[in-house]
């Protein structure tokens, strides 16, 4: 009943009120009983961060248990939007700190897919950086610094080709592998063995639970998982010799710049195997580069010195350039002609200076007369083995070329070999169209025309000639061992195939490349008063882009082979005073025989002694794309 002092319209309003007040209690116990842990769960959100832990990578150890390759302590720049997006103002701040453009930054924000995870603009910065961050934390709401493990290559430069390195994985890797688990900001093997083992080697993230500040600052760790270190690989290496190697190298390649008159002797390639089972022990490339510069990104001078240099520190010359093999060759050549019946070691053939049928010759139109086999391989005779390819046509050229492994990848576990060219009829007539002539056999039997190898390629043909013609898969992976030890996995010998040699020609094929090193051969000079007997093959190739090219292939202990050579200088000249004294040194090292020095040695200490090496601190500015590795043919 209403009062007879009551109001329609007030009463109709206090009903709207209540109406709305009953309305509103209830939302909120509705939101309270229904949300309300999705609500208490936003608010963490707002305060709770999840702070990935970077995994350290597998430890790359030498076969005598040496560290090469292992990690160290470092700092990455992230940023936590704990309030709302970080202002343009703050990108701009930690730009010129950082040295980036604010497009790079903002394009790595919106590749960010967790909203829970910081986002990593910057890995491996140094410590000026780090200090200009504290110094304007008020001014960097959302900034932090993450601590992180960064690859260490213990020895810089060695071994880079072999190793590889690591780098920020791209946008285009990332679209590839966000199924296998990999995101933004990860930390990932470019090329090598950090690239092909990427996956085994890179181990497990760990992270922590932390309730941050307004400003992105952490204040409390509310849990953490540790991260779990990558497997570690043995290899195959020996750093003592590849050590000796890369020097001798250096030391050989400057010798003929300053003091032999060849300016472009600028790249080079060895390769160094044990003939019984494949093992590679070491391998070098020339120029090279320090992988270390690639944390966290190169800087653009760095880079530059880098992409252009013309001779391409990033090419892995040992399995990814081809050149003309030269008389290296003729090893493949004798054999085939051995073998097939086409010669035997005792016939004689009148060498007059050039070959009666194409009018081809020696070097400088030297003349022999009348020699048998062991004084044409060893005398490195062209004359002669025109004669050989005469009589056995490059069909049985090809095939014998092809039985040795040559014209295929060898399957050594790095990524990116190249395959080189056997000398044939389909290719001549697929890529020029043109019929196959006499005077391109003739090339084809000394290693020239259309002949192209790798270094590994002949370090693999010398390998057969050691070990009575097995030819086994190189490998530089003994085993992968797990973070407590236990070993995952193991690698071994692998034969491939085998080139069937009776005994009675190898030997004249073996006895032939004795003489090479013996005091009246190609290479006498160089080993000189050597301890051990080595067998080896002196060659000269021929290039229309400048100086010829040096190789020497050898192997010893001659009796009983447990290291095979293969060295190239490119624009080195005669194989002799380039290539043969680089593995001189090596088997110095291979052998433990106290060095003999010689004139690139002598040069070396009069350069060291004026120039003493300082040390320089390394810049690391923003993080680049993986360069690219170029592969190009030698002209034919």
């Amino acid at each position: 009943m209403v009062g007879k002092h009551s109001n329609p319209r007030l009463d109709v309003l206090g009903y709207v009120v209540v109406l709305i007040f009953v309305a509103l209690v209830a939302r909120i116990g509705f939101l309270q009983l229904a949300h309300g842990s999705d609500f208490h769960r936003q608010a963490d959100n707002n305060r709770i961060r999840l702070m990935p832990v970077t995994a350290p990578r597998g430890i790359f150890y030498d076969r005598n248990g040496v560290p090469l390759v292992s990690n160290r302590p470092g700092f990455s720049v992230s940023l936590v939007p704990i309030s709302g997006p970080i202002s343009d103002e703050v990108l701009g701040r930690l730009s010129i700190i950082l040295g980036m453009k604010v497009a790079d930054i903002k394009a790595k924000i919106k590749q960010q897919d967790n909203p829970l995870e910081p986002i990593r603009i910057k890995n491996d910065v140094g410590q000026d950086i780090i200090t200009k961050i504290e110094e304007r934390r008020s001014e960097l709401p959302g900034v932090v610094i993450e601590i992180q493990s960064v690859r260490n290559y213990v020895f810089n430069e060695l071994a880079a080709h072999t190793f590889g390195y690591v780098s920020e994985i791209s946008d285009t890797e990332l679209e590839k592998r966000k199924t296998e688990g990999y995101k933004t900001g990860d930390i990932v093997g470019k090329f090598g063995l950090e690239k092909l083992y990427d996956k085994e080697v890179r181990g497990v993230n760990g992270g922590a639970q932390v309730e941050v500040d307004v400003s992105g600052r952490p204040v409390r760790m509310l849990g953490k998982k540790e991260p779990i270190l990558g497997s570690s690989l043995v290899l195959t290496i020996d750093a003592r010799i590849q050590k000796a190697a890369e020097k001798a190298m250096d030391d050989r390649l400057n010798y003929l710049q300053k003091r032999l008159g060849n300016p472009e002797a600028k790249a080079a390639a060895a390769v160094v195997m044990n003939p019984k089972t494949g093992e590679v022990l070491a391998l070098v490339s020339r120029p090279t580069f320090n992988p270390n510069l690639f944390n966290g990104g190169i800087s653009t001078k760095e880079w530059k010195a880098i992409n252009d240099n013309p001779f391409n520190p990033m090419q892995n010359r040992t399995i990814n350039a081809e050149y003309p093999p030269g008389s290296a060759f003729k090893i493949i050549t004798g054999a085939a002609a051995l073998e097939m019946g086409k010669v035997t070691p005792e016939e004689k053939i009148l060498d007059t200076g050039r070959h009666w049928l194409v009018p081809k010759g020696n070097a400088h139109g030297a003349a022999l007369g009348w020699i048998d086999f062991n004084v044409a391989l060893a005398k490195s005779d062209n004359v002669y083995f025109y004669e050989m390819g005469n009589r056995l046509g490059i069909d049985n050229l090809e095939k014998w070329a092809r039985a040795f492994g040559l014209g295929a990848p060898t399957g050594i576990n790095l990524p990116n070999e190249d395959e080189g060219l056997v000398a044939n009829r389909k290719y001549k007539e697929k890529v020029y169209g043109e019929e196959w002539y006499l005077s391109e056999t003739f090339d084809a039997a000394i290693g020239q025309g259309f002949q192209l190898t790798t270094p590994l390629q002949m370090a693999s043909v010398i390998s057969q000639i050691a070990n009575g013609g097995h030819r086994y898969r190189p490998y530089l992976v003994s085993k992968m061992v797990s973070p407590s030890g236990e070993t995952i996995k193991t690698f071994g010998p692998e034969e491939l195939g085998t080139v069937s040699i009776s005994e009675k020609n190898l030997s004249a094929i073996r006895n032939a490349l004795r003489e090479v090193t013996s005091p009246s051969g190609t290479a006498g000079y160089m080993f000189e008063g050597f301890p051990i007997t080595i067998a080896g093959k002196t060659s000269t190739a021929e290039n229309s882009h400048g100086d010829d090219h040096g190789w020497f292939v050898a192997y010893g202990p001659f009796d009983n082979p447990t290291i095979a050579v293969a060295v190239i200088v490119e624009q080195g000249g005669y194989g002799s005073d380039s290539a043969a004294p680089i593995a001189r040194k090596i088997m110095e090292a291979a052998f433990n025989i106290p060095p003999f020095k010689d004139a690139a040695d002598l040069l070396a200490e009069e350069e060291a002694a004026k120039n003493p090496k300082t040390g320089t601190e390394t810049k690391k500015p923003a993080a680049i794309e993986s360069p690219k590795v170029y592969s190009p043919k030698t002209a034919l």
